[in-house]
């Protein structure tokens, strides 16, 4: 048995958990900030709550995680109590956060130092991916931590890409968030023309799906956007975090982007009106 460690029962973490602690070959340990979740999570599925990251990592080859932010990150990794003060030499510590590349290139660098490996893998797919166990992943960091850690991300992905050294994943997490907000943003605003003009919306999705005006998030959400339900998915917050860190690195590398910025300034107004924990399909409210 390989032992891991999973660190974070988010809304993506805990199906995720679910996943990987269904690998014949692993013995997975538990850690969450709220102990009860992790203590639910422990009686649905196969696991050992540690009491702290440190407990949590101790002994373990792979080290996942699925936190918040930066600062998050650097808490559960290099801080005081982290991960890598009890991590064994060699260990793989994969994060699945969507975070910058700066801070993914600076936990990396300390990694290396430490005679340990650190993997940037943020995923692609929302709540309906992660529940499925079939999300798309893009990894920065060394090729061969990933070949020894493949097996394991395989149980809750369908599609694992190595991008290049270290902030590669986090670097293509951003052209990803970049291109789904500006399809829900053009979603949105074609739903309510449709509206506008008396169309059938369900006759209109329904032909539109099947042309060049298709994608995922037509498919998706453009049912649940036209009737209103936005009580799911990924959350208005969560996107405006990581849109700020996309146009923070377009502040770095001179990326011009107009439409990202306009589309983050519409989601700064859904969650000032109080829908910050919605969908992000909720734009769709700003024009109806």
């Amino acid at each position: 048995m390989v032992k891991a460690a999973w660190i974070g029962l988010g809304v993506m973490g805990h199906p995720m958990a679910m996943y990987l602690s269904r690998h014949p070959d692993i013995e997975l340990t538990i850690y969450n900030r709220t102990t009860e979740k992790a203590a639910n999570w422990c009686r649905e599925h196969d696991g050992i709550i540690a009491r702290t990251i440190e407990d949590a990592a101790k002994g373990a080859a792979f080290v996942f995680s699925c936190v918040g932010n930066d600062e998050d990150l650097k808490e559960v990794t290099t801080g005081p109590e982290g991960a890598f003060k009890t991590m064994p030499q060699e260990a793989v510590f994969i994060d699945h956060s969507t975070i910058s590349a700066s801070a993914a290139r600076e936990v990396a660098d300390i990694a290396r130092t430490q005679n340990l490996y650190f993997l940037d893998a943020p995923v692609t797919g929302g709540q309906k991916g992660a529940e499925a166990g079939t999300l798309s992943i893009m990894v920065g960091g060394e090729a061969t931590a990933l070949q020894t850690a493949q097996p394991l991300i395989e149980t809750y992905s369908s599609a694992i890409q190595h991008m290049g050294p270290p902030g590669s994943g986090q670097l293509t997490k951003m052209v990803n968030q970049i291109a789904i907000s500006g399809l829900v943003q053009g979603l949105a605003e074609a739903i309510n023309f449709a509206k506008a003009a008396n169309l059938d919306v369900e006759k209109v999705l329904s032909v539109t799906t099947k042309g060049a005006a298709r994608s995922w998030q037509m498919e998706n959400s453009g049912k649940s956007m036209a009737e209103g339900h936005f009580d799911f998915g990924f959350a208005v917050d969560w996107m405006r975090k990581d849109l700020g860190i996309c146009l923070d690195e377009a502040g770095r590398n001179g990326a011009d982007l107009p439409v990202t910025t306009q589309v983050k300034s519409f989601l700064d107004e859904v969650s000032q009106k109080g829908s910050g924990r919605k969908d992000i399909t909720s734009l769709i409210t700003r024009l109806t």
